[in-house]
């Protein structure tokens, strides 16, 4: 049994032997054939004092015809950092939430040879609305900076 913020989501500690590093879980849906796991792959989420690192690993179908990462894949990496924020840094949701809007400014290429990073923080965080801004890096190369707000829905008891 997991440690996880949600009941569909495997948030575990990841060993420092496995990561290279200190602090990292997982995040992953726990049915890996929706589109989370199943299109961008094993994810990795920490928490870094006031903001939320998601970490995704780029493959070759994660791709352009030019060999640098997609835009709908760095998109797809952002939309889910603004629910690891919600849970990671907020107040967190035991229910269903959805993206309301999603502004990306793509200011430079992704490198498939590099982990790429949504790096975000919560601007405001309301009873039902949660607002984010961030940037997707590559180690200091800035491949896009974002902002979105999620709508929290009413829980279906």
């Amino acid at each position: 049994m997991s440690d996880s913020p949600l009941s569909f989501i495997d948030y575990r500690a990841l060993p420092e032997s496995e990561t290279g590093e200190p602090g990292w879980h997982s995040w992953n849906l726990e049915d890996t054939t929706r589109y989370n796991t199943a299109v961008l792959g094993p994810m990795w989420v920490r928490r870094e004092d006031e903001q939320c690192r998601l970490r995704m690993f780029p493959q070759r179908h994660h791709t352009n015809l030019g060999d640098n990462i997609h835009g709908a894949t760095t998109l797809g990496l952002i939309d889910i950092a603004l629910f690891a924020t919600m849970h990671v840094l907020g107040s967190g949701h035991d229910g269903f939430a959805v993206t309301v809007e999603l502004s990306t400014q793509f200011v430079g290429a992704g490198d498939p040879q590099r982990p790429l990073d949504a790096v975000s923080e919560i601007v405001r965080e309301t009873g039902s609305m949660l607002f984010v801004r961030g940037t997707a890096l590559q180690d200091d190369d800035v491949v896009a900076s974002y902002s979105g707000i999620v709508r929290k829905l009413k829980s279906q008891a």
